[in-house]
């Protein structure tokens, strides 16, 4: 079997296995970590084969698990508070998309007034509002 037909089945097995995940979660982080670590899997496939393909679903399950515990009725609060409490706009050279982490001189500001969102910080970088996690400083949502 060749390289790229091995890929291929290594993450058609990975997404298989990983689709039996929200049907077996309680909670709405399962089902994103379900997600980001197909997607991520299919990714590293592509690229690194086999060995990619368990990277990628790994670092794919961190960042759609993140995600996925933040709720419609969150994000809708986001989007009110970060257009209410604009602040300057930074300039990033790299890409603003999530799993994206931000450098240490951009300013993260905190979310008031909803206990479950405590966990994260916004900021405004290339004139897009963000939702980060301030640990790593990667980016969870990108506010629209």
């Amino acid at each position: 079997m060749n390289k790229l037909a091995s890929s291929a089945a290594f993450a058609a097995a990975a997404i298989a296995a990983l689709a039996l995940c929200p049907a077996l979660a309680q909670d709405g982080t399962t089902g994103g970590a379900a997600a980001g670590a197909a997607t991520g899997a299919v990714g590293g496939a592509i690229v690194g084969g086999p060995v990619g393909a368990v990277v990628g679903g790994v670092a794919g399950a961190v960042v759609g698990g993140t995600v996925g515990s933040i709720t419609e009725a969150d994000r809708t609060y986001v989007r009110t508070y970060v257009v209410k409490n604009r602040h300057p706009s930074v300039r990033f050279e790299g890409q603003v998309a999530v799993g994206a982490t931000l450098p240490q001189q951009v300013e993260l500001y905190q979310l008031e007034g909803n206990p479950g969102l405590t966990n994260y910080r916004y900021a405004w970088v290339n004139d897009r509002a963000v939702l980060i996690d301030p640990q790593s400083r990667r980016v969870v949502y990108i506010v629209e």
